[in-house]
């Protein structure tokens, strides 16, 4: 049936309410007199009637008016339609009766309406004005069916959110998706049918894909078991299916939900875990009215600390960079986002000893987050100066002014690749944690590190590099064929930082349970075909050989450490060995070589200081030898 796109004139729909409530009068008498009536009964009716239809038509067309039935999209009818239509005719019968009590007692004797009439009309009207909405969006709904000849869809959930999003496809005129049916991980559900779509179990997926030719499946749940989703994006993909998701409610337009709102699935959602359940008393009790200084606060590990710091309520976060746009962009979004929150910018570098004495002097932090570093490990590689600079100068200043200001707790943010170093930045970064470590025994402040690896999204990471090299058509470029990775997602390693940092004593090393290790050709893989490509067809893998001190596989123990079992099931306490007084004088000699700018020597002095250094696919491999 043709159903028009324009909306049928406002005047049109008033008339067709006016000839159905007309109708519902008429059927109203007939069922009074059970439909058998003569000629007299009608006559005697009529001239009752005659006097006051003029009425029943005005009081109708005023209450229809009042309440607006005539506004709604009548193909896009909604429970507010109903309720407007069912008040209106409530309202209408309301002064059909008020008004029969008048002229009863005061014209001429008869009521406006026969009380049984009244009754019967009223429940008429709303069945008939009810029922010609619903006709006409099933029609629609059904012309909408028969001109979908284009994708054949599954939505993942049959509950609230899939039903809203079968609905928003239905309502999108320019989409040409079919909805063949839901699938939902209820058993129960099963068997069952939504709106007239059926229900399977997320086990007959596959089956599903083959037989009914799905292209794409939405999920629609808004809080979906991760192992659960993982297995249907799995099998999604694996069968070339592309796969999209609805966006948390929080995110839907002034509360509504529009079809242009369904996104692809990000790789974030292939590599989550279970969520982390953090000790919320213990953080709030740590954190709540204190003096919280986040280094690096404008890079992705910093911000995040920061967003996750301000749910607990501190009396001031200081935010340290160097990064002077970035900060200042971080400074907006904290505005906006946590508009209660007192902070703090300050730009400035952690090199700088006089620049960092002058921050705690100003605000006495009782807690220090220390994530700002340089990691990218082949630019260290090349600049190791800096790399001593930076993450070993920089450390050793924020250490000892810690010291100093006896700040509470200094939790120092490191990474795998302090563990059996290959490369520059990794020792770096172990020889800071060495500084800390010793710091903790000489001091009332405690210190405490924490190891992860790398960080899905965080500036430099591999998948927006391989995001980019996708929007720009390829080739996507992967170093070696082996090479594996553990990931984690930004909000869960900063959870697990704040988790670690609250509950340590001072001289851990925390070490984050990563999951299991991703090889980076089968993310990439995963990430072509999740952006709609077909790999060696629309893009190409390009494997262009190890950089330089780049490792085939992270290690997040080394071979002279054991872990402990923590309170946490994601935190293990990593068993070190103890480092000798000698090693601090090292370091010392180790920061003033930068005057020199000698590589050679830099790294030489490192691999002294780190025994189990040894570099890998490097120009300092001759210093091993």
């Amino acid at each position: 049936m043709f159903i028009p796109k324009a909306n049928t004139p406002r005047w049109i729909v008033i008339i067709i309410d006016l000839v159905l409530s007309m109708l519902a009068l008429l059927f109203s008498y007939l069922i009074r007199f059970d439909i058998k009536i003569d000629e007299e009964v009608i006559q005697e009716e009529w001239n009752m009637l005659s006097k006051s239809i003029w009425i029943f038509i005005g009081v109708k067309l005023v209450v229809f008016y009042l309440f607006r039935i005539h506004k709604g999209l009548i193909r896009h009818t909604s429970t507010d339609d109903l309720r407007r239509i069912a008040s209106a005719s409530v309202v209408c019968s309301l002064i059909f009766y008020g008004a029969g009590i008048l002229r009863y007692n005061y014209i001429d004797g008869y009521f406006l309406l026969p009380t049984s009439v009244l009754l019967i009309e009223l429940l008429a009207s709303i069945v008939f004005l009810l029922g010609s909405r619903f006709v006409i969006k099933l029609l629609y709904l059904e012309s909408i069916k028969s001109r979908n000849t284009g994708e054949s869809v599954l939505i993942y959930g049959a509950g609230i959110s899939g039903l809203v999003t079968k609905k928003t496809i239905e309502k999108n005129l320019k989409g040409a998706e079919k909805i063949v049916g839901f699938v939902d991980d209820n058993k129960k559900l099963s068997g069952n049918r939504l709106e007239g779509i059926r229900i399977y179990h997320s086990n007959r997926l596959e089956k599903l894909i083959r037989e009914e030719g799905i292209t794409k499946v939405i999920i629609a749940i808004q809080k979906p078991n991760l192992q659960n989703r993982k297995r249907i994006v799995e099998i999604c993909l694996e069968h070339n299916v592309s796969v999209q998701q609805v966006p948390s409610t929080k995110s839907w337009i002034n509360g509504e939900f529009s079809a242009k709102q369904i996104a692809k699935i990000k790789i974030d959602d292939l590599l989550g875990r279970k969520p982390i359940v953090l000790d919320e008393k213990k953080i709030q009790e740590e954190l709540s009215g204190e003096h919280v200084l986040v280094t690096g606060a404008a890079g992705s590990i910093g911000s995040g600390l920061v967003r996750q710091i301000a749910q607990y309520n501190p009396t001031k976060v200081i935010l340290l960079d160097q990064a002077e746009s970035p900060l200042y962009d971080f400074q907006n979004e904290l505005r906006s986002e946590f508009k209660d929150l007192p902070f703090e910018v300050v730009i400035g570098d952690v090199r700088s000893f006089e620049r960092m004495e002058n921050l705690f002097d100003t605000f006495k932090p009782r807690y220090v987050f220390h994530a700002a570093a340089y990691k990218h490990v082949p630019l260290m590689e090349s600049n190791p100066s800096e790399a001593v600079l930076t993450n070993v100068l920089g450390t050793r200043n924020l250490v000892d002014l810690a010291v100093k200001h006896d700040v509470h707790k200094f939790v120092m943010i490191s990474t795998d690749k302090a563990v059996n170093p290959t490369n520059v930045m990794g020792a770096s970064k172990r020889i800071a944690e060495i500084y800390a470590q010793s710091a903790n025994e000489k001091s009332e402040t405690k210190f405490i590190t924490t190891r992860f690896g790398n960080v899905l999204g965080s500036n430099g990471s591999v998948i927006p590099l391989f995001q980019r090299q996708i929007e720009n058509g390829g080739p996507i470029t992967v170093t070696d064929e082996r090479v594996t990775r553990f990931f984690m997602t930004i909000p869960e390693a900063c959870q697990l930082v704040l988790e670690a940092g609250t509950m340590g004593d001072g001289g851990e090393i925390f070490v984050f349970d990563m999951g299991e290790s991703v090889k980076i050709i089968d993310l990439a893989k995963k990430m072509i075909k999740l952006s709609g490509l077909e790999l060696g067809k629309d893009i190409e893998i390009k494997v262009t050989g190890l950089r330089p001190g780049e490792k085939l596989y992270e290690e997040l123990l080394a071979k002279e450490e054991n872990t402990l079992a923590t309170h946490h099931p994601q935190i293990l306490k990593a068993k070190v060995r103890n480092e000798s007084s000698k090693q601090i004088e090292t370091i010392e000699e180790l920061i003033r070589l930068f005057d020199d700018q000698n590589n050679m020597d830099i790294v030489t002095k490192m691999k002294v200081i780190v025994p189990e250094f040894i570099s890998n696919n490097s120009d300092f491999e001759k210093l091993d030898k």
